[in-house]
């Protein structure tokens, strides 16, 4: 079986790296001209299943070695005290399986797990897709026709793949009502291991260190009525739309927008999800963001990606092709699960009203300070814990092929 994966980001490398272990051939076409490693990109969490998959991919030292390390939040609204939360105490309460790393960092390290074993094709992105029941045909921009036996989207809440065989992205995009934005800038007030943050009704700013090379991070969500038009590729206009928007904050957010124009990390989009009922196709199927975005920064999405990343591979490796239902069936409840994040996590991340404003210091500062098991079961009664308690994940150790390095038989 040959499969075709589009995106390199995180889905995809992990999708390619469980095939392999499975013996099917495997190969990656990214837009990119190279991978998107390194330092770029905003803060993303690691937690439940993302876990499991990370440790039986032998990356997890790897990976906790590359967390951001912080260690601290200090919330501040206008006209009240600071709050100052302890995110060791307050991550060990939701989890004993978490980290935060920067999705940069994430990339580089899953995607050299498969840079020897699955063929890459950079700078080329599909144009078309004919599956005639048997397999199929794909057009390249750049590269020569190819047919593969299955083809996947793991590329992202703007899927080429789900554009070409699902439709327009609109009309399964349910926007949320948020904004978020993330760029780099020289550490202007010495974060170290602290993250400081501003709320204020609809509109919140952040900032916080990147240890590994001395800068930090501006990042922004604000809430609008309406959804926004913008071109989500043009950068420059985006930069102009968030410069606007916080143009009257105040706080620190003069001194970050002064590094806006320069930053050429800038990362811009809705705060949405991709409602799909379906997410396989005849031989096509999605991964990921691609298929069932829970939303940026509010909906777990990286930590959903890997799991099921990981259990599409089994599914595609038991069954071939068919796995693509099987998959579907097998990971619809922890979509589900993640899908009711979104909206109650934007309620308190971004407030709408005076009440929410005042509820996540109040909620930040006094759960961590609880006893272990009593934040557990705090945690295990919303949407994040249900979404992090979902049923253990499928064991395909039995498909690991005899060429696999990690297979105890070789």
């Amino acid at each position: 079986m040959k499969v075709l994966i589009s995106g390199a980001s995180v889905a995809g490398p992990v999708l390619a790296y469980w095939l392999d272990r499975y013996g099917v051939e495997t190969t990656v076409v990214e837009r990119t001209p190279a991978l998107r490693h390194g330092l770029g990109g905003h803060a993303v969490d690691l937690f439940g299943h993302a876990t499991d998959v990370v440790r039986q991919m032998g990356l997890w030292a790897e990976v906790v070695d590359a967390r951001t390390m912080i260690e601290k939040l200090t919330i501040e609204r206008t006209g009240a005290r600071p709050v100052h939360v302890d995110l060791g105490r307050l991550y060990a309460g939701m989890s004993d399986r978490h980290v935060e790393i920067l999705r940069g960092e994430l990339t580089r390290i899953l995607s050299a797990a498969t840079a020897h074993t699955s063929e890459y094709l950079f700078g080329d992105s599909i144009t078309a897709l004919a599956d005639d029941g048997a397999g199929v045909d794909v057009t390249f921009e750049h590269s020569a026709p190819r047919r593969y036996d299955v083809v996947i989207g793991a590329d992202g809440m703007h899927s080429t793949v789900r554009r070409l065989a699902f439709g327009p992205e609109e009309p399964v995009r349910r926007h949320l009502g948020g904004y978020l934005a993330v760029y780099s800038t020289p550490d202007l007030f010495g974060l170290g291991t602290e993250m400081l943050t501003h709320q204020s009704i609809n509109r919140l700013a952040a900032t916080y260190g990147v240890r590994q090379t001395g800068q930090a991070r501006a990042a922004f969500m604000f809430r609008t009525d309406t959804e926004l038009a913008y071109d989500y590729r043009d950068k420059d206009e985006q930069k102009r739309l968030l410069a606007r928007e916080f143009d009257d904050y105040g706080w620190r957010v003069p001194q970050l927008l002064e590094h806006l124009e320069a930053a050429d990390d800038f990362y811009f989009d809705a705060i949405a999800q991709i409602t799909l009922d379906t997410w396989q196709r005849g031989r096509i199927g999605l991964v990921g963001d691609a298929g069932y975005c829970p939303a940026p920064a509010v909906g777990g999405g990286t930590s959903l990606a890997i799991a099921t990343a990981y259990i599409l591979a089994g599914e595609l490796a038991a069954n071939g092709p068919d796995g693509l239902r099987s998959y579907e069936a097998k990971v619809r409840q922890m979509v589900d699960r993640s899908r009711a994040i979104g909206p109650k996590v934007m309620g308190s991340i971004i407030p709408g009203g005076p009440a929410a404003l005042r509820l996540l210091p109040w909620a930040a500062s006094v759960v961590p300070k609880l006893p272990t098991p009593i934040q557990r079961f705090i945690w295990s009664q919303n949407a994040v814990g249900k979404a992090l308690g979902s049923a253990p994940l499928p064991d395909y150790a039995d498909l690991l092929s005899p060429r696999s390095p990690a297979n105890p038989a070789q």
